[in-house]
């Protein structure tokens, strides 16, 4: 009994020893565990050389065409202020007026002194016009005739003196009433009423013309060099007569519905910022732009021959500088370094580094590394599709 009783803690331990033995050895089977390897897939676009329009953007201000200060011509207290500060006027509209009563005054005198000057050229008149026929039967001398040709002319120079004096009155008259000499917005008024208005305080306002309006930008030396050297070199084409077609973007994104032509570019640079000054014109009748605005404008017309554009996302940045995955013959992908020109929307022009007909990675580039292979999918329109097109050079 004994001895049964002792073969039973042998017999657990051999089972327990068993089972922990089968748990790892799996009973004696053993199984070799092999690396799943795959093949990253992806997205690839044909490079196809195509004319490719340029379009330059710059940061540009806006500038009244015809600004005009408003000044008084005559000295005077103001009476009113017939306009409303920041608004569009008209030619012709009544900006402000200075008491007229003072230029009335004068009116009224010059013009009792122009009467009094006629009915003495009257009188010397009809006193020449006696002495003529008695002089020439010797009633009366020739100094007497001489006199009365002299007090005639004399008379009659008093008559255009005293014309010009009415003329200088009524003039002065018609400066007491200010007007715009041009449709525009108007600016602050600088005088209140009741000022005494003189040649020290004679700005009254300024008035900005709208349309048309100028926009302002620069490009810089280095900007300019190298614009000429892409002409010389073919890279790229210009309108005739660089007659660019200049848009106006606002600053929420938006462009302007009319477009303008360059108008000047001036004939030096500007010694301080080193950049060269161009100007714009278009029409602004609807009074989207506003002197001082900044705005974008793109310079539209001129044109790459031949060019070369990728997805933006296709053209990576290491340290070495730009650079994309190029899919080979054998479908094995290298890293090729590339140099970028300017952006058309979501593409980016390449000008070193692809060739056309060569397959270039466009998503996907995250697992690739030089040499490794690839399976394809067709890029188009912003989406991968699988097809034997992107396999074909």
């Amino acid at each position: 009994m004994r001895q049964v009783k002792a073969a039973i803690p042998g017999v657990l331990v051999a089972t327990l020893l068993c089972g922990v033995s089968l748990a790892f050895s799996g009973c004696g089977k053993k199984e070799k565990l092999e690396p799943a390897t795959s093949t990253p897939t992806v997205s690839v676009i044909v490079v196809q050389p195509q004319d490719g329009p340029v379009v330059l953007e710059k940061i540009a201000q806006t500038q009244s065409s015809q600004m005009v200060n408003i000044q008084a011509r005559v000295n005077g207290f103001l009476d009113r202020c017939l306009y409303t500060e920041g608004a569009i006027v008209d030619k012709g509209k009544v900006l402000f007026q200075i008491d007229p009563k003072p230029f009335q005054v004068q009116v009224a005198q010059a013009r009792a002194a122009l009467s009094r000057q006629e009915a003495g050229l009257k009188a010397a008149r009809l006193n020449l016009e006696r002495t003529k026929p008695l002089a020439q039967v010797n009633a009366l001398s020739k100094k007497d005739l001489d006199d009365a040709t002299s007090r005639f002319q004399s008379e009659a120079a008093a008559v255009e003196q005293a014309k010009a004096q009415l003329d200088s009155a009524l003039l002065n008259l018609s400066y007491a009433t200010i007007t715009s000499p041009i449709r525009g917005i108007t600016s602050a008024a600088q005088q209140a009423e009741g000022t005494y208005i003189s040649s020290q305080n004679s700005l009254l306002t300024t008035v900005s013309a709208l349309s048309p309006i100028w926009v302002n930008f620069s490009m810089s030396e280095n900007e300019m060099l190298k614009y000429r050297q892409e002409i010389a070199s073919g890279r790229l084409r210009v309108p005739s007569g660089e007659k660019f077609l200049v848009e106006v973007v606002l600053p929420d994104g938006t462009p302007l519905p009319q477009t303008g032509r360059i108008t000047f570019a001036a004939p030096s640079y500007n010694p301080q910022t080193g950049t060269f000054l161009i100007r714009a014109s278009l029409d602004n009748r609807n009074g989207h732009l506003l002197p001082n605005q900044f705005v974008r404008v793109r310079l539209k017309g001129a044109l790459r021959p031949q060019a070369i554009l990728l997805p933006q996302r296709a053209v990576q940045q290491g340290a070495q500088g730009h650079f994309v995955w190029v899919v080979g013959r054998d479908d094995t992908v290298e890293q090729r370094p590339v140099t970028v020109g300017e952006w058309r929307g979501n593409e980016w022009y390449i000008s070193e580094g692809i060739k056309g007909g060569e397959r270039v990675v466009v998503d996907g580039t995250l697992a690739l590394s030089a040499g490794s292979k690839v399976q394809l999918q067709r890029y188009s329109s912003g989406r991968p599709n699988a097809g034997p097109g992107a396999r074909g050079r």
